[in-house]
């Protein structure tokens, strides 16, 4: 029997010409920060609606060059959520900050606003990173309107969740700025690493684009500190540009599957994505299950792949375990339950049909 991947990227990526595109940069000569990167920017900038991209190595990267961007310095406090794979605390940590956490909602597993509100009044933090985790949307509006009255920066984490909009607007257009990971498995992914950083705020996008340069202000001319080398190449750009037409069409397969697989599931003793509307692009479909171990190694004898999307809580990694200052007990029992299922574009009715016989199997013998 074949094996259902959790992704495939030769499936995502079937129909699309890079061939041409790619020639072409091959035949410009140029292949850093040229044409295609101009165009991308743009291009990213438009579909997202904010005024400046600043394309940059890959996420991680866009990540750290957005909090020194925000002016973070060792010793701040950022508010992070620890649910969601430690890439937040990543980039706080890298810049000498300290992470500082909040507990997630119950239902969307993103961050949750009271115990955001908690956080502040006791930590009194320099920013906010907002992760709109597995392809949903945070409680963003209610997110900015209390770090707006605290006069708290927010930094939106758009990894998982490029297209995903609410009323009209995208992931990466609520914050003061946001950040994008391209790595090959995102909605929006390259064929290698990439990223980006997206604001609406001029002064804020030059210092980005100076810091992802050395801090250059002219060629060899450094005029602000903590810069480095964060570029995203001309092959990659050119391939996004290809792809970035096709995102809306391959976050609504991305939906569909998603909403199949939750009538499917209905009734079954798991929780499920809260939402199959617009601000849920599906990056990935994580459901919660007791013994998800169990559920595993069932999928796993009829050749189906899972993964667990974060299986420790950042607080409680060894490297940099420490005691939160407020209860993470959402935060906690989720990362002892959740389990990923495929869902991607190119995904078939054949293969959805067996990843739900599978799963319902596996609960009907509970019974």
């Amino acid at each position: 029997m074949e094996n259902i991947p959790l992704f495939s990227a030769t499936k995502a990526n079937a129909g699309l010409d890079f061939t041409t595109p790619l020639k072409a940069v091959l035949d410009s000569h140029w292949y850093v920060l040229g044409n295609e990167v101009k165009l991308f920017e743009e291009e990213f900038a438009a579909y997202v609606g904010v005024q400046h991209c600043i394309s940059v190595a890959n996420g991680s990267d866009a990540l750290e060059l957005a909090l020194k961007g925000l002016g973070i310095v060792v010793g701040d406090r950022v508010v992070a959520v620890a649910n969601a794979g430690f890439y937040g605390s990543t980039a706080i940590h890298a810049v000498g900050a300290v992470p500082v956490y909040a507990d997630v909602d119950p239902a969307t597993l993103t961050l949750c606003k009271n115990s955001l509100e908690t956080v502040i009044a006791k930590e009194k933090p320099a920013a906010i990173i907002v992760t709109h985790l597995y392809g949903q949307l945070a409680n963003i509006e209610e997110i900015v309107q209390i770090a707006s009255a605290a006069g708290i920066p927010v930094l939106e984490d758009c990894a998982q969740s490029h297209g995903a909009r609410r009323s009209g607007k995208q992931a990466g257009s609520f914050g003061t700025i946001a950040c994008f990971s391209f790595y090959p498995t995102k909605n929006l992914g390259a064929l290698g690493d990439g990223g980006a950083v997206v604001t609406g705020d001029d002064a804020l996008a030059a210092r980005i684009r100076q810091l992802r340069q050395y801090g250059w202000d002219q060629k060899y001319r450094i005029a602000i500190p903590g810069g480095r080398n964060s570029r995203l190449d001309e092959m990659q750009a050119a391939i996004l540009r290809v792809k970035l037409p096709h995102l809306d069409t391959w976050n609504e397969q991305r939906r569909s599957i998603a909403k199949r697989y939750n009538e499917a599931f209905a009734g079954l003793d798991i929780e499920l994505p809260c939402s199959v509307s617009e601000d849920y692009v599906a990056h990935l479909y994580v459901i919660r299950a007791k013994d998800r171990t169990a559920l595993a190694a069932a999928l796993k004898e009829k050749s189906i792949s899972t993964d667990i999307h974060y299986p420790i809580a950042d607080h409680k990694q060894p490297a940099y375990s420490a005691a939160p200052s407020v209860a993470l007990d959402v935060t906690e029992r989720t990362c002892d339950t959740v389990i990923s299922l495929p869902c991607f574009p190119g995904l078939s009715d054949d293969e959805v049909d067996r990843v739900i016989a599978a799963v319902t199997a596996h609960f009907s013998k509970e019974i």
